[in-house]
Order: structure tokens, then C-alpha cells, then sequence
């Protein structure tokens, strides 16, 4: 790309040139940028061709900016002169020392002492001008300094738009954006470097470059053309604040020119500010395959991928396989899984059942987690892992890698699919595979085919597994198994233990998540041959309460551990208590909360003092700080918004 114009001026004069004579020359006198051209040498047109915007908003006699960097003072012409119909703009004898100046400036070069960004020293990066006169529901940052979501409320529309708030640049920055981008492309696709490394390379880069072209720069400036650098290298464009959303479950394309979807967990289904037209689109859905190892073309229109951030997505290219245009769905990946903690707060399950989880888990029972497309099943699988004991082999099977535990002994494994030479590997040939390992529990990410007979072998043999599967009931969940394509034996399906149905609903015009069902499969019926299920724990909608039943797989917990009703009871409270003091304390963290498990496995009356202690405090301390609240109260503010203050958090 080329950004700027021949006629530049000065981007072909002699900085050598005598400027003494020519400042002595009477300000009437003209001279034409081509015969500057003439009379030039040859110069490095790059860094003169930035003269304007290698000044970007600091220095002085800077050009009004957006055309191409030339000065849009009129030149003091001759009334008596004639030009051909095309001849070039002249310039005074002014004009042409102060572009000498600038050129010589560029050639020189210039230092920048890049600092970090200090909002209330260096000013705002971003600010929101609501055009659209919206309702206002939501703010909040997904990439602070840089970028903030803004929720409004259409009430016209009776819906909400999400609307992405980045820097604004002004029509110089975007001048030197243009040749930044040309410019450290090269540089940086052939630099090997660690993620961690990253964002210094390109950092200082940007500030390599702009030294080049002479800019002299505020950090406001350096700062926003960094983001943007930053964002279209390793980043996700213009999708990038979407991504950056922790908030957003699923980001989906259906065509040109259509607005960008997304799934949020507080506004479910919101449309945003986001589109791509044809040729955006297309480049965007190559860029996604590319970086991901696959290829896509329009005779190969259709890939499931996983994406570097671990993502998953669905694209497709062109319009054979979706008339409206390329198009894209994005399963995003959690950085941060959701603990048992998490998934209580949110209401999917209750303290008491969470504890049920743990003891099942712990004694080695095998649990299935069925239901429909985003009802949280492989969310609530990873997250009841943490309850593994300490040391205990885990081995995780997957086709696109979503689970994360945090446990030392821990084998992870993905299916690979065949790229020109070598073979496809299956989740069927991990499962072989994996019980070579003798691992003591077994993570498949889901069972829809022959590696389901495998997985049920499996814990006919004694192996702990966990699973999920697409089905809406217990019955459907049974059917499926037993019949094609995946056909396991009845006589083998009663070996699974513990199945959780859960399900994607509205309560209070809100979507949530909820555990319908616990049932614990007892045996096949003698006189049927029907498999028998009996319920656990079971939800009511109309309520949002879980009612509890009597438990066969408790019993046999406590048959096998030789333990009192007593006993049993105490050892239920005991984990139901640390489940309450955990959400009391918000010990969400992935991390803190495994830590935690694992040290009440190594001592748990060290951990179940502490927690009473805990709680002892907590009731002294909160009567003191309900009077200081009280008394406080007057004085309270509300917490800084992104693009109201100078404060970023």
C-alpha cells in the first residue's frame, strides 16, 4: 500500500538545498512543486512522504490533516500567471522552509520515551458519544485503557444493543496507522517470539517506527496507535472487544453486511454495533482457519476449528453453503473455569447437592451430565473435577480442547485430525489409548458414537468417568445410548452411577441455568428388562427449589465406608460447610479453590477449625462495619464508568 501522494511536498526535495537565498526571496515570488521535483535528489521517499503525519497533533505548522500529509495554505500566485489545466500546486518560498524543515526533522529522527499510561497525566484513550440517544443499561471495560462495552435498551425496538467503544483516531493518526501497519508487518510475521513477549515486541516496534518518521508524539497517541497495532496483529480486529467480553458466551456471523450476535450472560441474546462487509468478511474467516492450522477455500467451505485462545468455531466460506454470505460462530473459551463456588451463586445447583457431587466423586462414582446446546454440561463436568483427590491419575479426552483442572497428575489429550500425511487420531482411539494409562479417572468431553461402548467398558472395569451427552431427559439420555450410532449393551449402561440433567430456562425474564434432575441408575428390572432410575434431587420451576429423595448411591458410600447415620450426616455437613464458607469468602478462583480441596483432603479438621474461626470473626466484624456503613452511608459514590473519568477502573 502506498498512502501517500507524489505530490507530497518536500516528498522529493533536496534537503541539501541552499535555503538562505530563498529567504531572502519576496514572499510573491512562487515556485512549483514540480519543478521541485525537478531540481530533487533522491531522497528516502518513505520518511519524507510522513512530514505531515510524522507530526501527528505536536508539531508545529502541522497540516489540517487527511490529505496525504500536503499543506492547505494557498499559495500567494501571480495574477498574471498561467498554468495548464493540470498543473501542479505551487507553493511560496515560506511554504517550501518550513516543509524543508519538516523533511530535514524526518531524516534526522526522533526520540520517544514511551512511559506507562497514566490516565489522569496523559488523558482519556476512549470516550462515548451516544449518538442514538439510547437508554443507557450497562458500562463497564473489557480491555481498559482501551476499549469498554456500552449496553443500551431500544425501547422502541423492545431489545438491547451492545455497542464497542474504542479509541477514535484523528485523520493524521490514521495516515501514520496505515503505514505503520505496511510497515512492521514483515518484521513481525518472521520474529519468533513467546506470547509473553508479545505485546513488548510490538510496543517497541511502534515506537522504533515512529522514531523513523521523525513523529514526535504524546502517549495519548503512542498508546492508540499501539491498541490498534496491537488488535489487527494478534488480536481479533474489530471482533477484538467482543472477544475480550467475559460476559460474552457465543459471538456469531450469519452473512454480509449483517450485524454481529452475541450471547451474554446477563442480556442473553444482543445484537451489536459489529459488521463486516464482503471482502472483510471473507479476509476475516481465512485469518481465523489460517491461524488455527486449517485451510478453507470455496471448495472446501466448511471448518470446525479451535482457535488459539482455545475457542471454538464453526466458519464457512462464501455463499455456496450459506447464501447470505461467509459466516462464523464462536464458542469462547474461559480463561477462568467456573468452580463449584461459581456454578452455587449462579443457582444451577444447590449447596446440599454440590456436597452429594463431592462425596460421589470422591468414592469413585461415575456421572454422566446430559442436556441441550449451552445448558452447561461440560461447564459443570470441569467444574465438579476439582473434588478429585489430590495425586489421583486424571486423564481428559476431547475433541476440542475446553476442560481445564488444575491437578498435578493430569493428562490431557485432543483428537487430531488428518493434515496431508500421517492418520486421523479419534476419540476412540484416545480411549484405547487412554486405558493404557491406567488412570483412575477418565474425562471424555462427549460421547456421541463407537467411543461410547469404550468409555462404559471402561467402568465395567473399575475406571471413574465422567461425560456429557445432548439430551433433554433421563429417558432420552437411555434411549440414546442403547440404540445407533452408539449402541451400548444395556447390561453395561447400568454401570454408570450418577446422570444430571440440566437445562436452559427463563425465571423472572431472565435465562439461567438449572440441575432439573439427579437420578441413580439401580439395575435392570428383573421382570422388565427395563433399566431402573431413581430420582436424587429434583427442581421446581415454578419455585426455582430442589426437593431431595433418598439416595442409594449415598447409602452405598456409606456401606462401603462403614459408617453411622451419624457419621454419614456429619460428613455431609462437613463439606456443605466448606461449600458455605467458600461463597461466604468468595473463594472462586480455580486455583484458591482446588488449593483449598486439597488441603482439607491432607487435614480436615485444620481446615474445618478454620472455618469455624472464620465464622466466629465474620459475625464480630460484621456487626462493627454494619455501624460504620451506616454512619458513611451519606458519603458514598458510585464507582467511575469507563469514558466518565480518567480512572480505568
Amino acid at each position: 500500500m502506498e498512502p501517500y501522494s507524489d505530490t507530497d511536498a518536500g516528498a522529493e526535495l533536496d534537503t541539501t538545498a541552499d535555503t538562505t537565498e530563498n529567504a531572502n526571496a519576496p514572499a510573491s515570488d512562487t515556485w512549483s512543486a514540480t519543478d521541485a521535483n525537478e531540481e530533487s535528489g533522491a531522497n528516502d521517499a518513505t520518511a519524507a512522504g510522513l512530514e505531515d503525519a510524522g507530526n501527528v497533533g505536536i508539531a508545529e505548522d502541522a497540516g489540517s490533516g487527511g490529505n496525504a500529509g500536503t499543506d492547505e495554505i494557498p499559495s500567494d500566485v501571480d495574477d498574471d500567471a498561467t498554468h495548464p489545466p493540470d498543473s501542479t500546486l505551487e507553493f511560496t518560498f515560506d511554504q517550501i522552509r518550513r516543509t524543508l524543515r519538516r523533511v530535514v526533522d524526518v531524516l534526522q529522527g526522533s526520540h520517544i520515551d514511551v512511559t506507562a499510561y497514566d490516565p489522569a497525566a496523559h488523558g482519556p484513550l476512549v470516550t462515548f458519544d451516544d449518538a442514538d440517544d439510547l437508554e443507557e443499561v450497562d458500562r463497564y471495560w473489557v480491555n481498559a485503557p482501551f476499549s469498554f462495552v456500552v449496553i443500551q435498551y431500544d425501547e422502541a425496538a423492545n431489545h438491547h444493543r451492545y455497542r464497542t467503544v474504542e479509541p477514535i483516531l484523528t485523520d493524521e493518526e490514521r495516515l501514520v496507522l496505515e503505514t505503520l501497519l505496511e510497515d512492521v508487518r514483515d518484521p513481525l510475521l518472521y520474529r519468533q517470539t513467546d506470547d509473553e513477549d508479545v505485546e513488548e515486541l510490538l510496543r517497541s516496534t511502534v515506537r522504533e517506527y515512529l522514531e523513523r518518521y521523525g513523529a514526535e508524539v504524546d502517549m495519548a497517541t503512542f498508546y492508540r496507535l499501539f491498541y490498534y497495532i496491537f488488535r489487527d496483529f494478534r488480536g481479533y480486529g474489530r471482533l477484538d472487544p467482543i472477544m475480550h467480553d467475559p460476559h460474552v458466551e457465543d459471538v456469531s456471523c450469519d452473512g454480509y453486511d449483517l450485524p454481529i450476535f452475541v450471547y451474554h450472560g446477563q442480556y442473553t441474546d444482543v445484537e451489536t454495533d459489529v459488521s463486516f462487509g464482503e471482502d472483510e468478511l471473507d479476509r476475516f474467516v481465512v485469518r481465523l482457519a489460517q491461524h488455527s492450522g486449517r485451510h478453507i477455500s470455496i471448495g472446501d467451505p466448511m471448518v470446525e476449528t479451535t482457535l488459539e485462545d482455545g475457542s471454538r468455531a464453526e466458519l464457512a466460506l462464501g455463499t455456496e453453503v450459506t447464501p447470505r454470505g461467509s459466516a462464523f460462530t464462536i464458542r469462547k473459551y474461559a480463561d477462568e473455569p467456573l468452580t463449584p463456588v461459581d456454578l452455587v451463586r449462579y443457582g444451577t445447583f444447590s449447596v446440599e447437592q454440590m456436597a452429594y457431587l463431592w462425596l460421589a466423586i470422591e468414592h469413585n462414582k461415575s456421572l454422566l451430565f446430559a442436556g441441550g446446546t449451552a445448558s452447561g454440561k461440560t461447564t459443570s463436568m470441569n467444574a465438579i473435577s476439582m473434588f478429585v483427590p489430590p495425586r489421583s491419575k486424571v486423564l481428559t479426552i476431547e475433541d476440542t480442547r475446553e476442560l481445564q483442572l488444575h491437578h498435578d497428575n493430569w493428562l490431557s489429550s485432543v483428537t487430531r485430525e488428518r493434515i496431508h500425511e500421517g492418520k486421523n487420531v479419534t476419540m476412540y482411539d484416545l480411549l484405547r489409548s487412554a486405558l493404557r494409562h491406567r488412570p483412575e479417572y477418565i474425562v471424555v468431553g462427549e460421547v456421541r458414537g463407537e467411543e461410547a461402548i469404550t468409555l462404559f467398558q471402561a467402568m465395567n472395569t473399575g475406571h471413574t468417568t465422567y461425560s456429557t451427552m445432548h439430551a433433554d431427559s433421563v429417558q432420552t439420555v437411555i434411549n440414546r445410548l442403547e440404540n445407533e450410532p452408539i449402541n451400548v449393551p444395556r447390561a453395561m449402561v447400568q454401570s454408570l452411577d450418577i446422570l444430571s440433567v440440566q437445562t436452559l430456562t427463563r425465571l423472572g425474564g431472565e435465562r439461567v441455568r438449572r440441575n432439573k434432575v439427579f437420578a441413580e441408575i439401580e439395575g435392570i428390572d428383573q421382570r422388565t428388562g427395563e433399566l431402573d432410575y431413581s430420582t436424587a434431587y429434583s427442581w421446581d420451576g415454578e419455585t426455582d427449589t430442589f426437593t431431595a429423595e433418598t439416595s442409594h448411591v449415598v447409602a452405598e458410600i456409606q456401606h462401603e465406608r462403614g459408617w453411622t447415620q451419624r457419621e454419614l450426616l456429619t460428613e455431609r455437613r462437613n463439606r456443605e460447610r466448606f461449600l458455605e464458607y467458600a461463597l461466604e469468602h468468595e473463594i472462586s478462583d480455580y486455583r484458591r479453590f482446588t488449593a483449598l480441596v486439597n488441603e482439607y483432603y491432607a487435614d480436615q479438621e485444620r481446615v474445618l477449625e478454620r472455618i469455624e474461626d472464620a465464622s466466629e470473626n465474620s459475625e464480630t466484624e460484621g456487626r462493627e462495619t454494619e455501624s460504620d456503613e451506616n454512619k458513611n452511608d451519606t458519603d458514598a459514590t458510585p464507582p467511575n464508568r469507563p469514558g466518565d473519568s480518567l480512572e480505568t477502573n
